[in-house]
């Protein structure tokens, strides 16, 4: 009999990911399927209580649930906790237990391009879920500073103090953080700038950017921001928000089956849905 997988989301149309993971669940024969819920946010217990009914496989939640979900569920992992977000969730013998892979998938992608951050000293512009997920799961790598960057310098200085890892940090606010842009090798842009509506913004100035730096980008549409784009035209390394998606996809589906998928694969699968080439 079938397994459920599942993403849970509100709105939910959107998501690529069910392509993504019922492909590589075809490939590597396992009997189960991955279906998108749109769930409302008041009807998100009734959701959790039907798929412990039906005895869900596992599933991911994305926006508004990655916060409420979390009393909903039997066993909440250490690190998702502290991040205070989940975005998978397996189901173990009946019991629920969250995890969030947002923070690992970002370091999976990142090891193409650096493979060690302890000589590393990292900029994260913004101070929201992702910002959060991605600076308390770098900070267990000890890499030698990670600076926040945030248009609210008090929500930077809320993300240090409530990192549980000993980690050099500094809150900066985006002109501090142009200005001292040469001194980052890791330069990591987590806010919606860049997206739709706002496609020709960029979150903070290019003007002394290093170009031996890393640039990256979590949004993954379109495929080249414009900070990308001028970072790239400095003679920087960029890279996009696809990695990122893949890896904590992948993730996921190993929390899942055991079984760590076909990154490369999947990264053409989202490659196609998104009609373009990787930058």
């Amino acid at each position: 009999m079938e397994k459920l997988l599942a993403v849970l989301g509100n709105p939910i149309g959107h998501s690529m990911s069910p392509v993504m993971l019922n492909d590589v669940i075809k490939v590597n024969n396992i009997e189960a399927y991955y279906l998108p819920f749109h769930v409302k946010n008041d009807d998100l217990p009734a959701a959790i209580r039907g798929l412990r009914a039906i005895g869900v496989l596992g599933f991911n939640v994305t926006i508004p649930h990655k916060t409420a979900i979390i009393p909903l569920l039997d066993e909440v992992d250490k690190l998702a906790l502290s991040i205070g977000a989940v975005n998978t969730v397996v189901n173990e013998n009946g019991r629920l237990i969250g995890y969030n892979t947002d923070g690992y998938g970002f370091l999976k992608g990142l090891n193409a391009y650096i493979t060690s951050l302890s000589d590393k000293k990292v900029l994260v512009i913004g101070a929201g879920g992702a910002a959060r997920a991605i600076y308390f799961t770098m900070a267990k790598m000890k890499p030698l500073a990670i600076d926040i960057a945030n248009r609210t310098i008090g929500k930077a200085e809320e993300l240090i103090a409530a990192c549980p890892f000993d980690t050099s940090s500094k809150a900066l606010s985006l002109v501090e953080a142009g200005d001292q842009l040469a001194e980052y090798d890791v330069i990591i842009q987590t806010t919606m700038i860049g997206m739709h509506p706002k496609i020709e913004e960029i979150p903070i100035s290019l003007e002394h950017l290093n170009q031996q730096s890393l640039v990256c980008d979590i949004i993954y549409n379109p495929l080249e921001t414009q900070f990308l784009k001028e970072a790239r035209e400095k003679g920087a390394t960029i890279q996009n928000g696809i990695d990122m998606f893949v890896y904590q996809g992948a993730l996921a589906f190993e929390k899942w089956t055991g079984i760590f998928p076909d990154v490369n694969r999947m990264r053409e699968n989202v490659l196609l849905q998104l009609g373009g080439v990787k930058c």
